[in-house]
């Protein structure tokens, strides 16, 4: 007798609509389900964004000031998983378009903090409403709750893998 895997129908189910075999490793199809999710609402975001001149490396850095304004350059490096030759590369060029700017760190003159400037506040509502356009676009079909429900399930699987890096959740 052979152990052979069925070819699963568009649905996800065996030919014969029966549940996958117990081997069919569902797993790791989640796990390539969500890097496939993730990879193309980056590459639909970098389209959305595009006519407003920025890419994605650099909307990752003005996304992430937007949250935590005035960090080192350093710790932005860190928390990005970035080196701080190629952050520091993006930043000039977020800085020459007036985006951000630097200033040094009152505490430590040698270190420079980064700050959004207006513009670049601007350019984060702009980035924000096209994300709000874009999410609704691609979640259409679930409901109110059921988006809860997947942004709650995410944060569990988020958490859980920063447990167990050894990293802390916030």
């Amino acid at each position: 007798m052979t152990n052979k895997k069925h070819a699963p129908s568009p649905s996800g189910n065996a030919r014969d609509g029966a549940r996958p075999p117990p081997h069919d490793n569902w797993d790791q199809r989640l796990g390539f389900l969500m890097h496939d999710v993730s990879r193309l609402r980056r590459k639909v975001f970098d389209e959305v964004m595009k006519p407003e001149g920025i890419t994605r490396s650099q909307w990752w850095v003005m996304a992430y000031l937007s949250r935590h304004d005035g960090m080192s350059q350093s710790d932005l490096a860190e928390m990005l998983d970035i080196g701080r030759a190629a952050l520091g590369g993006l930043i000039d060029r977020l800085e020459a378009q007036g985006l951000v700017r630097r200033d040094a760190d009152v505490q430590d003159r040698r270190a420079k903090l980064v700050y959004l400037t207006d513009a670049g506040g601007a350019m984060i509502d702009r980035m924000r409403a096209k994300s709000d356009q874009m999410s609704e676009a691609i979640l259409q079909g679930l409901s109110i709750a059921q988006r809860h429900q997947l942004a709650d399930m995410l944060s569990l699987v988020k958490r859980n893998l920063l447990d167990f890096k050894g990293l802390p959740s916030g």
